[in-house]
Protein backbone atom coordinates (compact mmCIF):
# COMPACT_ATOMS: atom_id res chain seq x y z
CA UNK A 1 0.00 0.00 0.00
CA UNK A 2 1.48 3.43 -1.03
CA UNK A 3 1.35 6.72 1.05
CA UNK A 4 -1.64 8.16 -1.01
CA UNK A 5 -3.79 4.79 -0.14
CA UNK A 6 -2.60 4.70 3.62
CA UNK A 7 -5.66 5.57 6.10
CA UNK A 8 -5.02 8.52 7.84
CA UNK A 9 -3.21 7.76 11.00
CA UNK A 10 -0.94 4.52 9.73
CA UNK A 11 2.22 4.68 9.50
CA UNK A 12 2.67 7.69 11.85
CA UNK A 13 4.92 6.87 15.33
CA UNK A 14 5.63 8.62 18.10
CA UNK A 15 9.25 8.92 19.63
CA UNK A 16 9.68 8.40 23.10
CA UNK A 17 9.48 12.15 23.58
CA UNK A 18 6.17 12.39 22.04
CA UNK A 19 4.44 9.13 24.02
CA UNK A 20 5.40 11.01 27.44
CA UNK A 21 3.91 14.01 25.63
CA UNK A 22 0.57 12.20 24.82
CA UNK A 23 0.55 10.19 28.57
CA UNK A 24 0.78 14.01 29.86
CA UNK A 25 -1.63 15.01 28.40
CA UNK A 26 -4.16 12.52 28.66
CA UNK A 27 -3.32 12.45 32.49
CA UNK A 28 -4.65 16.19 32.40
CA UNK A 29 -0.90 17.34 33.60
CA UNK A 30 -0.88 21.54 32.63
CA UNK A 31 3.13 21.35 31.59
CA UNK A 32 2.74 18.39 29.04
CA UNK A 33 -0.09 19.97 27.53
CA UNK A 34 1.34 23.69 27.22
CA UNK A 35 4.53 21.82 25.26
CA UNK A 36 2.05 20.17 23.56
CA UNK A 37 0.39 23.38 22.04
CA UNK A 38 3.89 24.44 20.99
CA UNK A 39 4.87 21.84 19.31
CA UNK A 40 1.67 22.28 17.08
CA UNK A 41 2.37 26.14 16.55
CA UNK A 42 5.71 25.44 15.53
CA UNK A 43 6.37 26.17 12.46
CA UNK A 44 9.49 23.79 11.92
CA UNK A 45 9.09 20.79 9.61
CA UNK A 46 10.35 18.51 11.97
CA UNK A 47 8.02 19.83 14.34
CA UNK A 48 5.05 19.85 12.18
CA UNK A 49 5.62 15.85 11.78
CA UNK A 50 5.77 15.35 14.82
CA UNK A 51 3.06 17.20 15.82
CA UNK A 52 0.94 15.04 13.44
CA UNK A 53 1.57 12.31 15.07
CA UNK A 54 0.61 13.38 18.69
CA UNK A 55 -3.06 14.92 17.28
CA UNK A 56 -3.37 11.50 15.38
CA UNK A 57 -2.67 9.90 19.02
CA UNK A 58 -4.97 12.14 21.15
CA UNK A 59 -7.43 12.49 18.17
CA UNK A 60 -10.16 9.58 19.69
CA UNK A 61 -9.60 11.47 23.45
CA UNK A 62 -11.19 14.77 22.08
CA UNK A 63 -14.49 16.24 20.68
CA UNK A 64 -15.97 15.91 24.50
CA UNK A 65 -16.20 20.00 25.20
CA UNK A 66 -18.51 22.42 24.53
CA UNK A 67 -16.57 25.11 21.88
CA UNK A 68 -17.46 28.44 22.17
CA UNK A 69 -16.56 31.49 20.29
CA UNK A 70 -16.41 34.73 22.11
CA UNK A 71 -16.36 37.99 19.82
CA UNK A 72 -17.21 41.77 20.13
CA UNK A 73 -15.42 45.52 19.67
CA UNK A 74 -12.13 46.38 21.34
CA UNK A 75 -13.46 47.15 24.81
CA UNK A 76 -16.28 45.39 25.40
CA UNK A 77 -15.33 43.67 28.59
CA UNK A 78 -14.34 40.19 26.57
CA UNK A 79 -12.47 39.07 28.57
CA UNK A 80 -13.79 40.39 32.30
CA UNK A 81 -16.81 38.22 30.55
CA UNK A 82 -14.55 35.06 30.39
CA UNK A 83 -13.37 35.35 33.58
CA UNK A 84 -16.87 35.58 35.18
CA UNK A 85 -18.19 33.02 33.40
CA UNK A 86 -14.84 30.81 33.45
CA UNK A 87 -15.46 31.42 37.67
CA UNK A 88 -18.84 30.52 37.90
CA UNK A 89 -18.54 27.22 35.76
CA UNK A 90 -15.74 25.95 37.44
CA UNK A 91 -17.66 26.58 40.37
CA UNK A 92 -20.15 24.20 38.63
CA UNK A 93 -17.57 21.49 38.38
CA UNK A 94 -16.41 22.27 34.96
CA UNK A 95 -13.10 22.18 33.26
CA UNK A 96 -12.74 25.67 31.45
CA UNK A 97 -9.66 26.15 28.66
CA UNK A 98 -9.20 29.44 27.36
CA UNK A 99 -7.88 30.68 24.01
CA UNK A 100 -7.23 34.05 23.59
CA UNK A 101 -5.70 35.40 20.45
CA UNK A 102 -3.50 38.25 20.93
CA UNK A 103 -3.24 40.92 17.57
CA UNK A 104 0.27 40.27 16.17
CA UNK A 105 2.17 43.41 15.07
CA UNK A 106 2.02 44.16 11.12
CA UNK A 107 5.24 45.80 11.66
CA UNK A 108 7.33 43.12 14.07
CA UNK A 109 5.30 40.61 14.14
CA UNK A 110 5.22 40.57 18.30
CA UNK A 111 2.12 40.44 20.36
CA UNK A 112 1.76 41.36 23.85
CA UNK A 113 0.14 38.26 25.14
CA UNK A 114 -1.72 39.69 28.19
CA UNK A 115 -4.82 37.67 28.80
CA UNK A 116 -3.70 36.13 31.82
CA UNK A 117 -3.22 39.55 33.07
CA UNK A 118 -6.50 40.42 32.63
CA UNK A 119 -7.66 37.23 33.73
CA UNK A 120 -6.06 36.77 37.08
CA UNK A 121 -8.07 35.33 39.25
CA UNK A 122 -8.89 32.70 36.32
CA UNK A 123 -5.59 31.99 35.87
CA UNK A 124 -4.92 30.80 39.32
CA UNK A 125 -7.45 28.08 39.56
CA UNK A 126 -6.34 24.63 38.57
CA UNK A 127 -9.17 24.03 36.37
CA UNK A 128 -8.79 26.35 34.08
CA UNK A 129 -6.21 26.74 31.08
CA UNK A 130 -5.55 30.26 29.39
CA UNK A 131 -3.08 30.30 26.10
CA UNK A 132 -2.74 33.34 24.72
CA UNK A 133 -1.87 33.06 21.18
CA UNK A 134 -0.31 35.26 18.12
CA UNK A 135 -2.81 36.01 15.58
CA UNK A 136 0.38 35.90 13.09
CA UNK A 137 -2.31 37.85 10.42
CA UNK A 138 -4.49 35.19 10.95
CA UNK A 139 -7.59 35.36 9.16
CA UNK A 140 -9.87 36.26 11.33
CA UNK A 141 -7.50 37.25 14.14
CA UNK A 142 -8.01 33.22 14.72
CA UNK A 143 -4.43 31.43 15.23
CA UNK A 144 -3.84 29.27 12.67
CA UNK A 145 -3.48 26.37 14.82
CA UNK A 146 -6.60 26.90 17.17
CA UNK A 147 -8.30 24.21 15.91
CA UNK A 148 -5.90 21.47 16.64
CA UNK A 149 -4.97 23.47 20.08
CA UNK A 150 -8.79 22.63 20.89
CA UNK A 151 -8.55 19.02 20.18
CA UNK A 152 -5.37 19.13 22.72
CA UNK A 153 -7.62 21.02 25.43
CA UNK A 154 -10.41 18.67 24.80
CA UNK A 155 -8.05 15.68 25.23
CA UNK A 156 -6.67 16.87 28.56
CA UNK A 157 -10.37 16.87 30.16
CA UNK A 158 -11.38 20.55 29.57
CA UNK A 159 -15.03 20.39 28.57
CA UNK A 160 -15.63 24.10 28.02
CA UNK A 161 -13.13 25.44 25.18
CA UNK A 162 -13.87 29.19 25.24
CA UNK A 163 -12.05 30.90 21.74
CA UNK A 164 -11.72 34.47 22.16
CA UNK A 165 -11.37 36.29 18.99
CA UNK A 166 -9.33 40.26 18.55
CA UNK A 167 -12.51 41.99 17.34
CA UNK A 168 -15.28 42.22 15.02
CA UNK A 169 -14.38 42.37 11.28
CA UNK A 170 -15.12 40.59 8.14
CA UNK A 171 -12.58 38.03 8.36
CA UNK A 172 -13.33 37.47 12.31
CA UNK A 173 -16.36 35.21 11.50
CA UNK A 174 -13.63 32.24 10.90
CA UNK A 175 -14.29 31.73 14.64
CA UNK A 176 -18.07 29.90 14.01
CA UNK A 177 -16.14 27.72 11.70
CA UNK A 178 -14.97 26.32 14.50
CA UNK A 179 -16.71 26.07 17.43
CA UNK A 180 -20.18 25.38 18.38
CA UNK A 181 -21.98 28.09 19.35
CA UNK A 182 -20.62 31.93 18.22
CA UNK A 183 -21.47 34.61 20.70
CA UNK A 184 -21.57 38.56 20.18
CA UNK A 185 -21.01 40.74 22.67
CA UNK A 186 -22.57 44.21 22.37
CA UNK A 187 -21.99 47.74 24.37
CA UNK A 188 -25.25 49.66 26.10
CA UNK A 189 -24.23 52.78 24.58
CA UNK A 190 -22.93 52.06 20.83
CA UNK A 191 -25.39 54.01 18.73
CA UNK A 192 -26.71 52.24 16.14
CA UNK A 193 -24.99 48.61 16.47
CA UNK A 194 -26.05 47.33 13.41
CA UNK A 195 -24.45 49.99 11.15
CA UNK A 196 -21.41 49.92 12.94
CA UNK A 197 -20.77 46.28 12.66
CA UNK A 198 -21.01 43.87 9.43
CA UNK A 199 -24.32 42.47 9.20
CA UNK A 200 -22.64 39.13 8.32
CA UNK A 201 -21.38 38.80 11.64
CA UNK A 202 -24.39 39.16 12.93
CA UNK A 203 -26.16 36.77 10.79
CA UNK A 204 -23.65 33.75 12.25
CA UNK A 205 -24.63 34.94 16.05
CA UNK A 206 -26.08 32.13 17.56
CA UNK A 207 -25.95 34.17 20.99
CA UNK A 208 -26.26 38.46 21.38
CA UNK A 209 -25.01 39.55 24.67
CA UNK A 210 -25.06 43.57 25.90
CA UNK A 211 -22.11 43.79 28.26
CA UNK A 212 -21.94 46.86 31.03
CA UNK A 213 -25.58 46.88 31.77
CA UNK A 214 -24.68 47.78 35.16
CA UNK A 215 -23.01 51.35 33.93
CA UNK A 216 -26.28 52.31 32.25
CA UNK A 217 -29.38 49.37 32.83
CA UNK A 218 -32.07 51.56 30.43
CA UNK A 219 -29.21 52.10 27.39
CA UNK A 220 -28.95 48.30 27.65
CA UNK A 221 -32.73 47.56 27.28
CA UNK A 222 -32.65 49.92 24.69
CA UNK A 223 -30.28 48.17 22.70
CA UNK A 224 -31.77 44.66 23.23
CA UNK A 225 -35.04 45.71 22.04
CA UNK A 226 -33.14 47.01 19.26
CA UNK A 227 -30.95 44.47 18.33
CA UNK A 228 -34.03 41.80 18.87
CA UNK A 229 -35.78 43.95 16.18
CA UNK A 230 -32.56 43.91 14.15
CA UNK A 231 -32.45 40.21 14.39
CA UNK A 232 -36.38 39.36 13.14
CA UNK A 233 -35.11 41.22 9.79
CA UNK A 234 -32.18 38.85 9.18
CA UNK A 235 -32.04 34.87 8.57
CA UNK A 236 -30.91 33.21 11.70
CA UNK A 237 -27.44 30.66 10.81
CA UNK A 238 -29.61 27.80 12.32
CA UNK A 239 -33.18 26.54 10.98
CA UNK A 240 -33.35 25.25 14.75
CA UNK A 241 -32.25 28.23 16.57
CA UNK A 242 -33.79 31.76 16.96
CA UNK A 243 -30.57 33.96 18.44
CA UNK A 244 -31.74 35.38 21.86
CA UNK A 245 -30.45 38.74 22.97
CA UNK A 246 -29.31 38.91 26.88
CA UNK A 247 -27.87 41.70 28.93
CA UNK A 248 -25.55 41.41 31.65
CA UNK A 249 -22.47 42.69 33.74
CA UNK A 250 -19.51 40.70 33.71
CA UNK A 251 -17.82 43.38 36.36
CA UNK A 252 -20.48 42.22 38.92
CA UNK A 253 -21.27 38.97 37.72
CA UNK A 254 -24.80 39.34 37.18
CA UNK A 255 -26.28 37.24 34.19
CA UNK A 256 -23.97 34.56 34.02
CA UNK A 257 -25.61 31.95 35.23
CA UNK A 258 -28.98 32.88 32.69
CA UNK A 259 -25.69 33.04 29.39
CA UNK A 260 -24.74 29.60 30.76
CA UNK A 261 -28.54 28.34 31.10
CA UNK A 262 -29.20 29.38 27.29
CA UNK A 263 -25.96 27.85 26.23
CA UNK A 264 -26.75 24.71 27.88
CA UNK A 265 -30.43 25.16 26.04
CA UNK A 266 -28.88 25.91 22.19
CA UNK A 267 -26.88 22.48 23.17
CA UNK A 268 -29.96 20.79 23.26
CA UNK A 269 -31.96 21.51 20.74
CA UNK A 270 -29.02 21.51 18.34
CA UNK A 271 -28.07 17.67 19.34
CA UNK A 272 -31.96 16.66 19.35
CA UNK A 273 -32.10 18.18 15.81
CA UNK A 274 -29.02 16.55 15.15
CA UNK A 275 -27.58 19.60 13.26
CA UNK A 276 -25.06 19.58 16.66
CA UNK A 277 -22.92 16.98 15.00
CA UNK A 278 -23.60 17.78 11.29
CA UNK A 279 -22.03 21.17 12.02
CA UNK A 280 -19.16 19.48 13.74
CA UNK A 281 -18.85 17.13 10.97
CA UNK A 282 -19.02 20.10 8.16
CA UNK A 283 -16.32 21.97 10.33
CA UNK A 284 -14.07 19.16 10.01
CA UNK A 285 -14.31 18.83 6.22
CA UNK A 286 -14.24 22.95 6.05
CA UNK A 287 -10.85 22.58 8.23
CA UNK A 288 -9.22 20.00 5.60
CA UNK A 289 -9.67 22.13 2.70
CA UNK A 290 -8.26 25.23 4.20
CA UNK A 291 -5.32 23.09 4.84
CA UNK A 292 -4.91 21.59 1.48
CA UNK A 293 -5.19 25.42 0.24
CA UNK A 294 -2.66 26.30 2.96
CA UNK A 295 -0.21 23.55 1.86
CA UNK A 296 -0.61 24.13 -2.06
CA UNK A 297 -0.01 27.88 -1.27
CA UNK A 298 3.31 26.53 0.67
CA UNK A 299 4.22 23.94 -1.90
CA UNK A 300 3.73 27.05 -4.41
CA UNK A 301 5.82 29.75 -3.08
CA UNK A 302 8.60 26.89 -2.03
CA UNK A 303 9.19 26.27 -5.73
CA UNK A 304 12.46 27.02 -7.16
CA UNK A 305 11.17 28.07 -10.38
CA UNK A 306 8.16 30.02 -8.92
CA UNK A 307 10.90 32.01 -6.56
CA UNK A 308 12.87 32.81 -9.34
CA UNK A 309 9.98 34.31 -12.25
CA UNK A 310 7.71 35.56 -9.58
CA UNK A 311 9.44 39.10 -8.97
CA UNK A 312 10.11 39.14 -12.36
CA UNK A 313 6.49 38.89 -13.16
CA UNK A 314 5.12 40.74 -9.82
CA UNK A 315 6.88 43.97 -11.49
CA UNK A 316 5.46 43.24 -14.83
CA UNK A 317 1.91 42.99 -13.64
CA UNK A 318 2.79 46.44 -11.62
CA UNK A 319 4.22 47.94 -15.02
CA UNK A 320 1.02 46.87 -17.15
CA UNK A 321 3.12 45.00 -19.29
CA UNK A 322 1.37 41.61 -18.46
CA UNK A 323 -1.89 40.57 -17.37
CA UNK A 324 -2.38 38.93 -13.85
CA UNK A 325 -3.98 36.45 -15.67
CA UNK A 326 -1.26 35.42 -17.62
CA UNK A 327 1.36 35.95 -14.80
CA UNK A 328 -0.65 33.15 -12.48
CA UNK A 329 -0.80 30.95 -15.36
CA UNK A 330 2.93 30.71 -16.22
CA UNK A 331 4.13 30.75 -12.46
CA UNK A 332 1.15 27.73 -11.97
CA UNK A 333 2.51 25.86 -14.86
CA UNK A 334 5.80 25.47 -13.12
CA UNK A 335 4.25 23.23 -10.91
CA UNK A 336 3.36 20.98 -13.38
Amino acid sequence: MNSAERPPGQGITLDAADRTLVAGVLARQLRPLAKTITLVESQREDHKLRARAVLEALLPASGGAVRIGISGVPGVGKSTFIEALGLYLIGQGHRIAVLAVDPSSTLTGGSILGDKTRMELLSRETAAFIRPSPSAGSLGGVAEKTRETMLVCEAAGFDVIIVETVGVGQSETAVAGMTDMFCLLQLPNAGDDLQAMKKGIVELADLIVVNKADIDAAAATRAKAQLQTALHLLRPASPNWSPPVLTLSALQKEGVEAFWRTVGEYCDIMRRSGEFDSRRRNQALAWMWELIDAGLRSRFRGDGQVREALPRLAAAVQAGETTPAAAALTLLGYLG
